[in-house]
């Protein structure tokens, strides 16, 4: 019988989650940014195990962190035949991120408070 390690988010991990999707990130994209800080490169079959998600979920918030510019991805031969693996890698810092999400924040409360003055105005 083979053997094999499983990981588990840390409850530190879960509050950051948490704390990612009350301020508006969907739960897939948040588990995933947790992973890979904490991992920096893996492959969709590892993703899955330790985030937990299944493989549609995975491509559906990849495309979106891909698109960020957050995840980048290369291609490695595969030492069996079949496919190459794709490893996926974090291509910036967690601060980094947290800064881009915290501006994005920002502007949209600027924008909601821009909307609540115009809303006053004709009222």
């Amino acid at each position: 019988m083979r053997t094999k390690n499983v990981q588990y988010f840390t409850e530190t991990e879960e509050q950051f989650i948490d704390l990612l999707v009350r301020i508006g990130t969907k739960k897939t994209i948040a588990k995933i940014l947790v992973f890979m800080v904490n991992n920096r490169k893996a492959t969709i079959a590892e993703i899955e195990h330790g985030a937990d998600m299944r493989q549609p979920e995975i491509s559906m918030a990849m495309k979106y962190l891909i698109e960020r510019k957050w995840i980048g991805s290369c291609e490695i031969r595969s030492t069996t035949q079949g496919r190459p693996l794709k490893i996926y890698e974090l291509t910036k810092s967690r601060s980094e991120i947290l800064d881009i999400i915290q501006t994005e924040k920002e502007d949209e409360v600027k924008r909601q408070l821009a909307l609540l003055r115009k809303l006053r105005e004709h009222f």
